[in-house]
């Protein structure tokens, strides 16, 4: 005997199939949206996870050249600390610098111009993204990086008048007295850049360039 469906269920599957059809195109509607929110998010994530890290290996950085620079090689210090790094890839992204700065003997009898002067730096051999140290760059008055391995920085003259002064710790220094300077760059890329809304209108971007300095 053949089986009847009534009209109220007949309805109520259609019904049915109506409401899947509603929440299919919701959701086609929706998702870009959400994907759209989404990412900017995610991106201010990982660039805070980023520059936390960063900060983290400037300040054990600058702390580890103050104690262990006579005992271990800056190069090896440098390695040891993006150990640390993942999971930046800072073989790709990123760079380490450490500048040594000594209080340098041209204050006056009132302490002024009391400069600090750059005695050494160092450049983490492991990486290969190359930005410029903010605190001074290797490559000027015939200075040159070296080629031995060391990651230092050659034919920096000995601690006097003309060695090249910086403005970091102006005033800051004693005649003599060393400061550690470690500077931590990275670069990551958004994954969501600048939206244009029209009408000449933009959305901010996250810059790629991620830096942090320790001073010990």
């Amino acid at each position: 005997m053949p089986t009847r469906i009534n009209a109220g269920t007949r309805s109520r599957r259609n019904g049915r199939r109506v409401a899947r059809g509603i929440v299919s195109v919701e959701m086609a509607l929706l998702l870009p949206i959400l994907v759209a929110l989404a990412l900017p998010v995610y991106d201010i994530a990982r660039n805070i996870q980023a520059q936390m890290i960063l900060i983290n290996v400037s300040r054990e950085g600058a702390n580890l050249s103050s104690r262990a620079s006579l005992t271990y090689p800056m190069q090896s210090i440098m390695t040891s600390l993006t150990a640390t790094t993942p999971p930046l890839n800072m073989t790709a992204h990123g760079m380490i610098y450490i500048t040594e700065i000594m209080g340098n003997n041209n204050c006056d009898s009132s302490g002024n111009n009391c400069t600090g002067i750059v005695v050494a730096q160092y450049r983490w051999n492991g990486g290969n993204y190359y930005p410029a140290s903010h605190t001074w760059s290797c490559g000027s008055a015939g200075t040159s990086w070296a080629t031995d391995g060391t990651g230092s920085c050659s034919n920096i003259p000995a601690a006097g008048s003309s060695s090249p002064a910086v403005n970091l710790l102006q005033g800051q220094l004693s005649t003599g007295q060393i400061a550690y300077v470690v500077e931590a760059f990275y670069q990551q890329t958004p994954l969501l850049g600048s939206l244009n809304l029209g009408g000449g209108i933009r959305t901010p971007a996250l810059s790629p360039n991620l830096y942090a300095m320790t001073v010990f």
